[in-house]
């Protein structure tokens, strides 16, 4: 598993609304809170948006917030819904299974599928809510 840049910065974006409080925050100051251009960050927001994580307003006084509680928001559902599964190899994703050759025997599934295991663990125990707070074991 790898996270993508689409993924650091829609979780920085996350961050940056969740330290708002609800409180609707314009493109240009979420761009400037978590360094991430504009027009990138709008194709991140509507994303977040679709997957019910962000609403936005339009207009002159409008911008983004939360649409869900920062403890409602788990970090492994927003990895998997923009970068997909969290298995580091195919032969070893609950969600999007590739065969090996070598499976039968395979030495190394074990090993791929407790690092799965083990991301999965704490990605899914991890809410925006503890980001927010530092509450990161």
């Amino acid at each position: 598993m790898k996270v993508s840049s689409r993924g650091e910065y829609a979780l920085r974006a996350l961050i940056c609304l969740g330290a708002k409080n609800k409180n609707l925050v314009n493109i240009e100051e979420i761009s400037e809170k978590t360094l991430v251009p504009a027009n990138y960050l709008e194709q991140i927001l509507l994303q977040l948006k679709r997957n019910g994580y962000v609403q936005s307003k339009r207009g002159v006084n409008g911008g983004y917030k939360l649409s869900r509680n920062p403890n409602d928001i788990i970090i492994g559902e927003v990895i998997r819904n923009l970068e997909g599964p969290l298995a580091p190899m195919g032969c070893v994703s609950i969600t999007s299974y590739e065969s090996c050759p070598l499976e039968e025997g395979c030495l190394l599934k074990p090993l791929w599928a407790l690092i799965r295991d083990k991301i999965a663990e704490l990605l899914d125990n991890t809410t925006l809510y503890d980001l927010l707070e530092g509450n990161i074991y």
